[in-house]
């Protein structure tokens, strides 16, 4: 066996309209097919993947600083239009670049508290 990539990542939250909008309209994801699950959901994908799978709950969970596992990350190809996407949210974030390479990262919050990074590497 071996690994080919992470495939998608899973959020339960009882804020799903919020959670699809903010996945949607900030990040950029397009809302899409989803099985017919008996329980509320949304799928978002990037490009032919749906990357974040979205779970409706009747009450909330802890957030990413309470938690093992503390954030995921997207790659980005325009950080400028990015932070202006952000900004245009009032959404707040931390900038970081990564010492001795061109990567520049983004970190939020989505509207449960889970930790998103994204990367900003330049070049094609």
């Amino acid at each position: 066996m071996s690994l080919r990539g992470l495939d998608h990542i899973n959020i339960g939250t009882p804020r799903l309209e919020e959670t699809t909008a903010f996945f949607r309209d900030v990040l950029g994801l397009t809302e899409g097919w989803r099985p017919d699950f008996p329980f509320p959901g949304a799928w978002l994908y990037a490009g032919d993947t749906a990357v974040v799978h979205l779970v409706g709950l009747a009450e909330g969970r802890r957030p990413s600083s309470e938690a093992a596992l503390d954030h995921f990350a997207f790659r980005i190809n325009d950080y400028d239009d990015t932070v202006r996407r952000l900004d245009a949210a009032g959404l707040t974030w931390r900038a970081v670049e990564i010492p001795g390479t061109s990567i520049r990262q983004i970190f939020l919050r989505d509207p449960n508290g889970v930790n998103i990074e994204l990367n900003h590497r330049p070049g094609p």
